[in-house]
């Protein structure tokens, strides 16, 4: 009975996106490339909202920054979400498939790899942007964190630039 359940319950796949043209890529080779597969299962849209450093406010406004600001900036970041998973959830709906959107605050890579343990996420698709050797060593690569930490197989898509 538990292996009847088991075969019941939808797979979930996430797709992690962010402004980025490789993250939309990456949904759009997902919902092209893999619709067969995913027949069967649940599409997960996270975008995280990097924590932000207001330290340039205090700076600005000679002193502590207004807690009216720093609201300001919070509720535009979150806008910026909103809009994306709008945009996500409409490339969903265009190509026949029902999304669910979910947006989390904090370091993209760690908030990611949380979101897939927590929601037990059987494929974790994320887009490549691409940076050399250099660049990832001072910037860090999310997709590589993730292809390291995730709890489940990571399909990193490259955008063909």
């Amino acid at each position: 009975m538990a292996a009847a359940a088991a075969a019941e319950e939808k797979k979930k796949v996430m797709v992690a996106i962010d402004e980025s043209d490789c993250s939309l890529y990456a949904l759009d080779w997902t919902l092209r490339n893999l619709r067969d597969s995913m027949a069967n299962s649940e599409l997960l849209l996270l975008t995280v909202q990097p924590l932000s450093d207001y330290g340039y406010l205090y700076a600005s406004s000679m002193g502590a920054a207004p807690p009216q600001l720093i609201r300001s900036f919070q509720e535009s970041q979150e806008k910026v979400a909103v809009a994306l998973l709008e945009k996500a959830k409409e490339i969903c709906s265009e190509n026949g498939v029902a999304a669910e959107t979910m947006s989390e605050v904090g370091d993209p890579k760690e908030a990611i790899c949380e979101a897939v343990e927590k929601l037990h996420v059987q494929l974790l698709v994320l887009g490549s942007h691409g940076r050399g050797a250099l660049k990832r060593v001072f910037l860090g690569s999310v997709s590589n964190y993730c292809v390291q930490n995730a709890k489940c197989p990571v399909l990193v898509v490259k955008h063909p630039l």
